[in-house]
């Protein structure tokens, strides 16, 4: 049995896609919260791990020659997970392709215009109009794209990957986003088809209860403060 893989975590969409990985390869993994709604993003020694300030992050004991590696950066982390087990990314150069383009998709649009919507509908201090216009509109964009291309096939690349688990918890998120799921009905399928897998709902689970005793991030403004003021001081 290899040593545990240490998981630096906190339950939101960009970590729910190491834990639903992590669940899919049935490694040992061990959790490490990080509230980030405490600044704990910021302590000295995580620094060392996961120098943007921002988790996941993982640290893996059984590294390239047998030495401790460590990975931020979740899809720098899923990738290095697929390498590692060689499953959930393909080694076929084709089919590898595929599935890095809508990681990359993920990571550079889906999950920033989710994010930039969540914020501008839920916790900027004043409603600005154009801005909940201009993310929640993106998003709904991005759900398009999704739902087209999900119209003749059940996962976003060939099979089921580190691309899906990558999407999964920002479409969760859709009503945070302003969109209905009704609007997408090949997302809306894909959507409730993989949240019935037992390693998505597991992967879920992780930190519910950790989340679930902190006040609402609407109503903690010392937490806001922490999650929307930071500088490189």
């Amino acid at each position: 049995m290899s040593a545990p893989i240490d998981l630096y975590y906190w339950p939101t969409p960009n970590g729910w896609k190491i834990t639903i990985m992590l669940e899919e390869l049935g490694l040992p993994y061990a959790v490490k919260y990080i509230n980030i709604s405490k600044g704990e993003q910021f302590a000295p020694d995580f620094l060392k791990i996961a120098p943007n300030n921002r988790m996941p992050a993982i640290v893996d004991p059984d590294g390239p020659g047998g030495s401790p590696i460590s990975v931020f950066e979740s899809g720098a982390i899923l990738q290095y997970l697929g390498r590692k087990t060689g499953k959930f990314y393909p080694s076929d150069e084709r089919a590898r392709v595929d599935v890095d383009q809508w990681l990359f998709w993920q990571m550079g649009g889906l999950g920033p215009m989710a994010g930039q919507a969540n914020h501008f509908r839920h916790y900027a201090p004043e409603k600005i109009a154009y801005g909940i216009d201009r993310y929640t509109n993106e998003v709904n964009r991005l759900y398009g794209v999704m739902n087209r291309r999900l119209a003749d096939r059940e996962f976003l690349a060939t099979e089921y990957s580190i691309a899906d688990m990558a999407c999964l918890g920002w479409v969760r998120q859709y009503e945070s986003g302003g969109q209905d799921l009704n609007d997408f009905p090949h997302l809306q399928r894909w959507f409730e088809t993989l949240s019935a897998r037992p390693a998505v709902i597991a992967g879920f689970d992780v930190g519910r209860e950790e989340r679930e005793r902190q006040k609402h991030l609407s109503e903690d403004k010392d937490a806001q403060k922490i999650l929307f003021g930071q500088r490189a001081q």
